[in-house]
């Protein structure tokens, strides 16, 4: 059959690397509290963005050469709320906001509401492996309570973790995977069924995982982001297998196209979407399937 051609597209995962995120890190890295943006985005071959406006504009430009109608951008270290915000109040018809946050932190739940009621933003993003507690965790409970009254979404990381700007400035990652489950994630999401819930590259090497706590939990999405160089763990299988499974299982409503761009120059990355481009045309996917992946499941879920 011949390539599919949606007319609109739209990002559910990328990464908005303000000077705040530079400077979180280089606070870790140097043990400076005066080290600046520019310096730690230097080291690590990047562009500093400069204000939260500047970068907001920088995107959509980027997203305007890339014909990306829409995008969710996500503050990518915890605190960074602000900045996001900033981005989302200036192209409130381009970004949706996301946010990192901690629940096992003193201030999540009031960083969970300031989030969500006070700086608009759409979701919060949780990252158990990287701060080391249980999605059955009573604080993750309150984080979705908070979601559930704002009528706002959870990102839920499982499976594999990697920070490239980490890996890149010599930072340890000391992450513990066995936090990042599914089925723990589905265990709590069940109990809240106006919460939808992303799961973020195919569940990152627990696909298995990821498909029985979708299939436990209807709340549970999958976005399709980043390279999903998981896959090196299962020898043979394709991306398109992996489109082809998850389809069987959770049907055409429940996946979200992204790509996991994140740094600039390299910008919105290209590559990701032809790869997924191409993994459905040999899926053989109907048009109306396509346009749900790329776009009509985003609207739904972020509707402007």
């Amino acid at each position: 059959m011949p390539p599919i051609t949606p007319t609109t597209r739209h990002d559910a995962h990328c990464h908005f690397f303000s000077d705040r995120f530079f400077e979180t890190l280089g606070r870790e890295k140097y043990r400076d509290a005066s080290v600046t943006a520019k310096r730690v985005a230097g080291e690590l071959g990047w562009e500093a963005s400069g204000d939260p406006e500047a970068l907001a504009d920088r995107w959509v430009r980027e997203l305007d050469h890339h014909k990306v109608s829409r995008a969710a951008l996500m503050a990518s270290v915890a605190g960074d709320e602000e900045s996001v915000a900033a981005a989302v109040a200036r192209y409130a018809n381009r970004f949706v906001g996301f946010f990192a946050l901690n629940p096992a932190a003193p201030d999540a739940q009031e960083r969970a509401t300031r989030g969500f009621a006070s700086l608009g933003l759409k979701c919060a993003c949780l990252f158990p492996a990287m701060h080391q507690y249980s999605f059955r965790d009573p604080c993750v409970l309150k984080v979705f309570e908070a979601a559930a009254q704002h009528g706002a979404v959870i990102f839920g990381h499982c499976g594999f973790l990697t920070i490239e700007a980490r890996t890149r400035l010599g930072l340890p990652s000391l992450f513990d995977l066995r936090f990042g489950d599914p089925l723990a994630l589905a265990a709590t999401a069940v109990h809240f069924p106006t919460v939808p819930v992303i799961v973020p590259h195919f569940g990152a090497g627990f696909l298995r995982e990821a498909l029985m706590a979708a299939e436990m939990c209807p709340t549970i999405h999958f976005d399709t982001s980043s390279s999903n160089a998981w896959l090196r763990y299962f020898p043979g299988l394709t991306l398109s297998e992996v489109f082809r499974r998850s389809l069987a299982l959770l049907g055409p409503d429940r996946l979200l196209f992204g790509t996991d761009s994140s740094s600039f120059p390299r910008g919105w990355r290209e590559v990701i979407y032809g790869a997924q481009r191409t993994a459905l045309d040999e899926v053989g996917v109907e048009p109306e399937v396509t346009r749900k992946i790329f776009a009509t499941n985003f609207e739904r879920i972020f509707p402007l």
